[in-house]
């Protein structure tokens, strides 16, 4: 029996049996190597790792999956050895949308199903048995504070689990004050700010149980619904309206992500977006004061091609571009779902749109799926990840000369270097030419190899001698380790928690604490740009500023300590640096989104002369910050653009401003956006660098 489980967005099927089944395919022995009836590889890739580029350490949490009640077979032996099999480092419960229904304590949710042998502290043995950190959605549809507060002392104080992460509910921005409606939310105000002030009565009683416990409040994705919209009588979007009042008091906060895409091609290439959308999250968290706020990605999936290799290839690259964003978990939708609507997959292999790594072994009329529990390739993709990195491991830079191969990094502890590359290609394998920045391979040392093929029933783990180039096998995740020759690592610790102790609009101060475990001659300041460090200043002591830097533009440091041989530490954690506009300037402007529908926005720009000379004929110049954002529309002015660069002139009855703030024009436009839609950060006036208002 399928029984659907309440929709957590209009793009998912879900359904309540689940599990998968594996696609038979033979597995080459060698690791990487492609078959001698694979087609020839077009030119060689370039695969650019960078070592010296920090880009955070892998945590605990970070490889999550979503759990669900409505799943019997969540907690059964089979399944538990299964994701502990892959790392699971994060469960989440009770299941998507079911957060909003489900009541803790009768193991009940009221127009939904609740599968045997689901409830909390079955779930909490299937966490405990894994090593796995539980991640709890606390009820605020159709619960209570003081609910939330009596299951975090069942939890934490009377059965002792250490439950550290809490959401308040799931996706409340879907209750229907956008119009969409699939979550429940029986509060009589269903507004972003009266969510927002909810929000903190729960953070209130579950602290007061325990003072731990970490609490975290939903937000949206930039770039996807409903990101900029707004309800009658609203000045601000979901976002805008709840971190200010959260800032300083939530300990986290919640995204979800589904791209929209059309075909696997498209699916795969939306990887790309994500570091934009979250770096917007970042700066809208900044600018409301909750600096360095937590982000979880709590779900995700692809949605196209669900249980054949376009998903798992996407969600192996999902999980480390989201990682190397500073996210602290990202957690799968889901472990078993059900199938939908059976289809082919680019690769010919059938797609029963189940949306789980675990196949639930039902059939659509005359169509069955493998039997149940078998992994579906999306379940290797993420068991891929502990090849390339566990929790303690270091992200570093890497990055690749063609859009069809992707490439992850991570530094291990034990001083190897593991490089994931992903070939999305569907037909055609790829020869890669690996370049190394701050870490030498050992020539004499063999380098592991783990590949999953498509269509492969596991993954299949080998060994190559030559650490320079490889051979990517169409539609194929495949990891490569290698050790570093002897005497070529540093024994320094890397510089610890580097912070910007000081920023203006053109210099910038960072501070860290010392490296250990030798002798640092100097300590060097690095600008990450692309997979290539930028050196910006270096120090004895542990702080350095940087000058001449660029107004209202966002950088990425890392600092590194030299031995007395010459060599580099390992990078710090990245610091985050952005420079201001000037605070006195001749011009101010003011930039406003006034509306948004996730795909595209209307913006208000206001240009004020605070400048002794009145201006005739005013140009005003900016960029935007993402490829992905357009003009599609004007008003008050002329707007021409080149790619990303926008200029703007006026018409004639709005061309003059008057000294000294003697007047004020406006324009506005209608922008598109393909994905993340930061505003503009500089805006200069005939030339001149304005205040941003």
């Amino acid at each position: 029996m399928r029984l659907t489980r309440i929709r957590s967005s209009s793009r998912r099927r879900l359904a309540a049996t689940a599990a998968v089944g594996a696609l038979a395919a033979a597995l080459l022995a060698g690791g990487g190597a492609a078959r001698a009836d694979d087609p020839p590889p077009p030119s060689a890739v370039d695969v650019t790792v960078n070592a010296n580029e920090g880009l955070g350490t892998i945590p605990a949490t970070a490889y999550g999956l979503n759990s669900a009640i409505w799943d019997s077979q969540m907690n059964v032996p089979e399944v538990q050895n299964l994701l502990g099999a892959a790392g699971i480092g994060a469960l989440r419960y009770p299941g998507g949308s079911y957060g909003d229904i489900y009541h803790w304590q009768t193991n009940t949710a009221p127009g939904g199903y609740v599968a045997p042998g689901t409830d909390f502290d079955a779930f909490m043995g299937t966490v405990k048995k894994i090593g796995a950190q539980p991640v709890l959605i606390a009820n605020y549809g159709s619960g209570t504070p003081q609910e939330a507060a009596d299951w975090v002392r069942y939890a934490n104080i009377t059965k002792g689990y250490g439950a550290k992460y809490w959401e308040v509910g799931n996706e409340l921005y879907g209750n229907g004050h956008y119009g969409s409606g699939w979550e429940t939310d029986q509060h009589a105000d269903t507004s972003p700010t009266a969510y927002a002030h909810n929000v903190l009565d729960f953070v209130s009683s579950m602290k007061a149980v325990d003072p731990t416990v970490k609490v975290g409040a939903v937000l949206t994705m930039p770039g996807n619904w409903p990101d900029g919209v707004m309800a009658g009588g609203e000045s601000a979007d979901w976002n805008h309206t709840v971190i200010p009042i959260i800032a300083g008091k939530a300990d986290f906060v919640i995204v979800h992500w589904y791209p929209s895409s059309s075909g696997a091609s498209q699916m795969l290439g939306s990887v790309s977006q994500l570091t934009g959308e979250l770096s917007q999250l970042r700066d809208e968290l900044d600018a409301a004061g909750a600096k360095d706020t937590p982000i979880a990605l709590t779900e995700v999936n692809g949605g196209v091609d669900e249980d054949t290799q376009p998903n798992a290839l996407f969600g192996a690259d999902a999980y480390f571009t989201a990682l190397q964003s500073g996210v602290f978990t990202v957690d799968w939708w889901d472990t078993h779902n059900g199938p939908g609507q059976i289809s082919t997959a680019p690769d010919g292999a059938t797609d029963y749109q189940d949306w789980g790594v675990l196949s639930s072994g039902t059939c659509v009329g005359s169509v069955c799926e493998p039997p149940m529990n078998t992994p579906f390739p999306t379940y290797w993709a993420i068991r891929m990840l502990s090849t390339v990195g566990v929790p303690g491991d270091l992200l570093v830079g890497a990055g690749t000369s063609n859009a069809t191969v992707s490439a992850h990094a991570v530094r291990r502890a034990n001083g190897d270097l593991s490089v994931l590359l992903v070939n999305k290609d569907p037909s055609a394998a790829q020869t890669v030419a690996l370049h190394y920045t701050g870490f030498t391979p050992d020539p004499s040392a063999a380098v592991s190899v783990s590949t999953f093929r498509d269509r492969a029933a596991g993954i299949d783990t080998g060994t190559s001698a030559d650490n320079a180039t490889a051979t990517l096998p169409p539609y194929s995740l495949t990891t490569l380790t290698l050790h570093a020759k002897a005497g070529t690592t540093a024994t320094l610790s890397a510089p610890g928690a580097p912070k910007v102790t000081a920023a203006d609009d053109t210099s910038a101060t960072v501070s860290w604490t010392p490296a250990t475990g030798g002798t640092a001659t100097r300590y060097e300041v690095y600008r990450q740009f692309g997979t290539t460090s930028e050196l910006l200043a270096t120090s004895t002591g542990g702080s350095a500023t940087v000058h001449n830097l660029t107004p209202g533009t966002t950088y990425t440091w890392n600092v590194l300590a030299r031995d007395a041989s010459g060599r580099l530490s390992r990078p710090s954690d990245p610091v985050t640096v952005r420079t201001g506009t000037p605070a006195h300037s001749t011009c101010q402007v003011s930039y406003q989104v006034t509306a948004g529908w996730g795909s595209g926005f209307n913006a208000n720009v206001n240009i004020t002369n605070t400048g002794p000379t009145p201006i005739t004929g005013w140009t005003l110049a900016f960029s935007f910050p993402s490829p992905g954002e357009s003009v599609s529309g004007f008003w008050n002015a002329q707007v021409a653009e080149n790619g990303q660069n926008v200029v703007a002139t006026p018409v004639d009855w709005n061309s003059t401003l008057a000294a000294n703030g003697g007047n004020s024009v406006s324009f506005g436009f209608t922008g598109a956006n393909d994905g993340a839609s930061p505003p503009p950060t500089v805006f200069t006036l005939n030339g001149t660098v304005c205040t941003t208002a």
